[in-house]
């Protein structure tokens, strides 16, 4: 495992997590927003600095939010949900079920 610094952009924090390779710069990363909701992030840019102890150079990442992605954690496209429409659905029966003999689950 890797130890990287990751200055978030969005938030404007820097937190060291742990990759299994480091990432590159336009990859997409997935990190876990204050609220605990995952988000998608953009690597803006990587660079790599001498560590204060022996010849190790440390790995650096800068990150923004994924355009689309919103700050609460939810697509724009959710923003307008109709919460009665869809206690309508439940209720009617209709909604997805992955065995075709399973009973429904209904709230």
């Amino acid at each position: 495992m890797i130890e990287i610094e990751v200055q978030n952009e969005t938030h404007q924090s820097q937190q060291r997590l742990r990759f299994a390779a480091v990432p590159r710069i336009g990859e997409g990363i997935r990190l876990r927003e204050p609220d605990g909701i995952w988000a998608s992030y953009d690597v803006l840019d990587v660079w790599y600095q001498k560590a204060e102890y022996g010849d190790i150079w440390m790995p650096y990442l800068h990150v923004c939010m994924t355009p689309g992605e919103s700050a609460a954690g939810q697509d724009a496209e959710f923003d307008d949900f109709d919460e009665d429409l869809a206690h309508d659905l439940r209720n009617e029966g209709h909604f997805a079920s992955l065995a075709g003999e399973a009973e429904p689950f209904k709230i």
